[in-house]
């Protein structure tokens, strides 16, 4: 099964590109499938991670920026793949 990890911020306004750098630099406990990072309107910033794994696995995710780096709490969010088309 493919389980998909996301994680979304918001930066401080005007460090988007420095949360983005951020997200970057973060290094996992293991190798996901593919990793994929995303910007938006309002300095936020998404990640995507993909692995093998049973949808209650425990896997790596990214930690939290420091608190100065972003405006809210991380939202996390865990999808498993049912296909493609």
């Amino acid at each position: 099964m493919t389980v998909a990890l996301m994680w979304e911020a918001r930066a401080a306004e005007g460090r988007g590109e420095e949360l983005l750098a951020w997200a970057r630099e973060q290094r996992l406990a293991g190798e996901p499938l593919r990793r994929e990072f995303f910007r938006a309107p309002q300095d936020r910033v998404l990640v995507i991670t993909w692995w093998d794994a049973a949808h209650d696995a425990e896997l790596p995710e990214l930690p939290e920026p420091d608190g100065e780096l972003v405006t809210r709490a991380v939202h996390r969010w865990r999808f498993e793949s049912v296909g493609r088309d």
